[in-house]
């Protein structure tokens, strides 16, 4: 790793009481992106007889001559120093330099120290480029891997040079058996702490990618959704508790909408406006990737959101629908799910794949604009969503069907 700024210069350093007549010791200072070392160079010069734009004594005497040509040798090893990190591929820095030159050891780079800087940067920019449920995952991630170098080796912080694949397989061995985290689970933290790993490795720091061979894939998840039958019983379902018909209208705006908890809590209604047709579309941002999410309202949407638009809680914060907390959410869902008699855990997600399949995907909505809509950064995110309902496949089959019994009278003729 070449360094982006680097100088060397040679000094008479002044003691508290200056004596001009007498010399000076003279240092060496290396400066390395603006961070410089010191080094004493083991010799002394007069103050009067310094060149301090040269940085070489003044003079054509021996002595004179004798003392520049060791500063020339002394700074020759300097670059030859720096030429040697270079080659070794190891980080350019004054303290490296000079531990070359000295024998001294570098100060080593500590995992859990360069995490918690990574974590607390990352904090920094919570609501600009990163969201407070990512920084939870990281804090999350941090504390597992704290708590794994205690299992393993009974410290609190290692040398990042320590790590290597028996580390890396041995955490995920600990994520799933002292954890008991599922295996996508376990890759997700393999994958947030791989980030500090990579940060070291592009640094210079790390030598050896510890996560050479070592597989991340995810296993294949039967995503949940609700089909027409189960929309139908929950939308036309009378509740007595005006608490589980509120619930009952956001969830069923989130599966004619694709949106998630996290967005349609934060949706406001200057995020409602004419679209390209002249209807009601949704133009908002996902607070999960902050990518651009613009949806058509549906007829069911746009009745939801006519319903709700004198509540109280929406008039004060400007929102569209008065959204519970998530934990109440979660639990109005369930009980919910009971009295529509729906066996199926209902969450948020389940309505954002209720989306992609039943409502969209299922109804011949190309999954283009399902991507779109879902506000995905690729279509592969989306694929994982799109479950063709077996009704889908028949109708299509029939067509198909239908094209051939067509071809073949016309043969038979």
């Amino acid at each position: 790793m070449i360094a982006k700024n680097f100088s060397l210069l040679f000094y008479p350093k002044k003691g508290k009481k200056i004596v001009r007549t007498e010399p000076q010791p003279l240092y060496m200072r290396i400066t390395v992106d603006g961070i410089p070392k010191e080094i004493s160079v083991g010799r002394k010069w007069f103050l009067d007889r310094w060149n301090t734009k040269a940085g070489r004594a003044i003079g054509t005497k021996e002595e004179v001559k004798a003392l520049n040509a060791y500063l020339d040798t002394f700074q020759a090893k300097v670059y030859e120093a720096r030429r040697q990190l270079v080659e070794a591929g190891r980080e350019v820095s004054s303290e490296a330099i000079k531990n070359l030159l000295t024998g001294g050891k570098e100060k080593p780079r500590m995992l859990m120290e360069i995490f918690r800087l990574h974590n607390e940067q990352m904090k920094a920019l919570v609501g600009g480029e990163y969201s407070a449920a990512t920084l939870e995952r990281y804090e999350t991630s941090f504390k597992h891997t704290e708590s794994f170098l205690g299992w393993k080796y009974s410290v609190q912080d290692m040398d990042i040079k320590k790590l290597d694949f028996e580390f890396v397989s041995d955490y995920e061995f600990w994520l799933k058996s002292e954890r008991r985290c599922n295996h996508n689970s376990a890759i997700k933290y393999i994958s947030n702490f791989r980030k500090i790993v990579n940060r070291c490795i592009r640094n210079g720091w790390l030598e050896r990618d510890p996560f050479a061979g070592f597989k991340m894939n995810k296993r294949e998840v039967i995503r949940d959704f609700l089909s027409e039958e189960e929309l139908d019983r929950i939308a036309n379902k009378r509740f007595h508790s005006e608490r589980l018909g509120q619930v009952r209208d956001i969830f069923l705006f989130c599966c004619f909408t694709g949106l998630s908890y996290a967005d349609v809590k934060k949706l406001k209604r200057t995020e409602i406006s004419s679209g390209v047709d002249g209807d009601q579309w949704i133009f908002t941002s996902r607070q999960k990737t902050e990518e651009p999410s613009r949806v058509p309202l549906l007829p069911i949407a746009l009745q939801i959101i006519e319903q709700y638009k004198d509540h109280k809680n929406c008039k004060l914060g400007n929102k569209v629908l008065p959204v519970f907390s998530n934990q109440k959410m979660n639990a109005y869902l369930k009980e919910m799910a009971d009295v529509c008699g729906i066996h199926k855990h209902l969450t948020f997600h389940i309505a954002r794949h209720t989306f992609a399949t039943t409502v969209t995907l299922s109804n011949g909505v190309p999954i283009e604009s399902v991507s779109k809509m879902l506000g995905h950064k690729n279509l592969r995110t989306t694929q994982h969503y799109a479950k063709i309902l077996d009704r889908k496949v028949s109708e299509d089959m029939q067509l198909l069907r239908q094209r051939f019994l067509t071809k073949s009278k016309g043969i038979m003729q």
